[in-house]
């Protein structure tokens, strides 16, 4: 099975990070939803952040504080964080990753 974050995480397809550790990486999303739109995501592959929780929760915490070190980089005022599971809820490539938003006003409830 071949999953495209995986081949970013291995630099079998390189891709300009904006940050990188020996545990996580970050992005910019190919189609932005907000001014600030990057995708933090783990280099060991798990399907989802329920599975990355469970299996690798220094990970997980990880990649929350690379999010908050990115939007205080970025001087962002206010950022949203979201993790997408399932195909219903929006998730395109089953690798957990996280988004993190920013730069302009958001709405509540989100969807």
């Amino acid at each position: 099975m071949s999953c495209l974050f995986c081949a970013f995480a291995s630099e079998e397809i390189p891709v300009p990070m904006t940050y990188e550790s020996d545990a996580v990486f970050a992005i910019a999303d190919i189609n932005p939803q907000a001014p600030t739109h990057l995708l933090i995501l783990p280099k060991v592959h798990v399907e989802n952040a329920a599975v990355l929780a469970a299996e690798h929760p220094n990970v997980l915490a990880e990649l929350v504080t690379v999010a908050a070190n990115l939007a205080s980089n970025l001087e962002l005022t206010g950022y949203r964080l979201v993790f997408n599971t399932g195909s219903s809820a929006g998730q395109s490539v089953f690798h957990a990753h996280l988004h993190l938003l920013g730069g302009r006003a958001f709405a509540w409830p989100p969807g």
